[in-house]
């Protein structure tokens, strides 16, 4: 009869027996996702006062291209070399003639549409004086290159006379009805005859604010031939009047033009702002007189 093993031999045996291979890997522990470094508002946010700094906004692309208004985009390093030399130019010769100042516009011209050519006319008025003020109308010998859109508030056999001279629209209550109703201001240039004053004189908070309001001073009630007054004005009559400073601005002509075109047009101008000195005035009239394009420099000329 075998013998049972003691409790010292069944610990001796068990010590003894190998322990077996563990095939098992070790399960791998999940990776953890990297701590972030502290940023710079989180650092600074114990200081102060515990609220997180608020992280500036990065402007958009269009906010940062967008100019305030009335401040023009900078020029390129070409265009601002030609304007620079221009104006160096301009300011070391000083007031130039008449000839000189067109052959100038001319060479400083860098625009692709057909430029206006401008005078501009400092006098010596008071314009808080009624007598003072300088206005009228002048017909250029040579146009001004525009095409004008008379319109002629007239009645009777001047109706025709208007038309057959280039008028654009000629009539009377059916114009009136149609500015007054639909607002309808599709012209350049209102002329009125003397016995419709009366009814166009409605039209004055229409007309007044635009500058097309009919009157005497301005040349554009017509008192004589219906048909002349047409004439004049779409050949280039030009109406002047001095503004709040006491200067008068006006077209002359395009660059386009000859420049004896230009200069006879500037004449004209010149000639009739001298005929038009007001009586109370002393000392300088004429304070000084430029010539300019849309695009171009201002020359000063001596006239």
């Amino acid at each position: 009869m075998a013998k049972k093993p003691t409790d010292a031999s069944a610990e001796l045996s068990a010590s003894e027996t190998p322990a077996p291979e563990v095939t098992a890997k070790k399960a791998k522990a999940p990776r953890s996702a990297p701590a972030e470094s502290p940023s710079a508002s989180d650092v600074a946010a114990p200081l102060s006062g515990g609220k997180p700094a608020e992280k500036p906004k990065l402007e958009s692309e269009s906010a940062r291209v967008k100019k305030k208004p009335g401040i023009s985009p900078r020029r390129g390093k070409k265009l601002r070399n030609h304007l620079k030399n221009m104006n160096q130019r301009i300011e070391k010769e000083g007031a130039v003639s008449l000839k000189k100042a067109v052959g100038i516009l001319k060479q400083a011209k860098r625009s692709k549409f057909d430029e206006t050519v401008e005078i501009h006319m400092s006098l010596g008025v008071d314009t808080t004086q009624s007598d003072q003020l300088v206005r009228g109308t002048v017909p250029l010998p040579h146009g001004v290159g525009k095409k004008v859109r008379v319109v002629v508030f007239c009645q009777g056999d001047n109706i025709t006379k208007a038309k057959e001279a280039g008028a654009d629209f000629a009539g009377s209550d059916d114009l009136i009805e149609k500015i007054t109703k639909q607002n309808w201001l599709d012209f350049d240039v209102a002329l009125a005859t003397q016995d419709l004053m009366g009814k166009v004189s409605r039209l004055g908070k229409t007309l007044g604010p635009r500058g097309l309001m009919p009157t005497p001073k301005a040349g554009t009630v017509i008192t004589g031939d219906v048909a002349q007054a047409v004439l004049d004005f779409k050949a280039g009559k030009v109406e002047y009047r001095t503004d709040k400073g006491g200067n008068v601005h006006a077209g002359v002509g395009k660059v386009s033009f000859d420049d004896d075109k230009i200069a006879d047009n500037v004449v004209a101008f010149v000639d009739a702002i001298r005929g038009a000195k007001p009586s109370g005035i002393r000392g300088n009239y004429i304070n000084s007189i430029t010539l300019s394009s849309t695009m171009g420099p201002g020359v000063p000329l001596v006239m």
